[in-house]
């Protein structure tokens, strides 16, 4: 079973990425967190949020045990660059290219447990506005309280014209 998890646009070179990426390829997910909390590159707090990220969506969608997860494949791509002046002397300019990445991380099982589907997670059916109203009002109907349907009319006009205001 393979977990993919993908970070687009990070707005950091993937030269410096790949510096730290290199150091947690094929490791256990959690030596390569306790890896990354010692690292003393910006680099490694995106990447170990990107490896959370997968952790979840592994324990989460596919039900997967989390000490049984490695990095089975992880990447820096070249993203988007972009593309700005200095000046310099002369009157010329010079470009400066800041240049982004995209990551990309799949992890593996360490042992195979054998799961292949997601887990299923159904949705409770949406609420109907109108069996709302119908239940408020067999329920002042049973408390004694009657609603008055006059009164009801006249608040909701004048919520309306309150709204209708012209400005200035």
């Amino acid at each position: 079973m393979e977990v993919k998890a993908n970070l687009n646009h990070l707005r950091m070179s993937p030269r410096k990425t790949r510096l730290v990426i290199d150091l947690i390829r094929k490791m256990p997910v959690d030596a390569a967190l306790d890896q990354l909390r010692f690292v003393g590159k910006l680099a490694a707090e995106p990447i170990a949020k990107l490896i959370k990220s997968a952790i979840a969506n592994g324990v989460n969608t596919y039900g997967l045990d989390r000490d049984n997860l490695y990095i089975k494949e992880i990447r820096s791509d070249e993203g988007v660059m972009l593309k700005r002046w200095m000046p310099r002397a002369h009157g010329r300019a010079t470009s400066i290219r800041k240049r982004g990445c995209h990551l990309s991380l799949i992890l593996g099982e360490i042992k195979e447990s054998g799961l292949k589907e997601k887990k299923v997670v159904k949705a409770a059916d949406p609420v109907k506005l109108e069996k709302l109203v119908k239940e408020g009002e067999a329920a002042a109907q049973k408390s004694g309280i009657k609603a008055d349907k006059d009164q009801t009319k006249k608040a909701a006009g004048e919520k309306a014209r309150m709204f209708r205001r012209k400005a200035g």
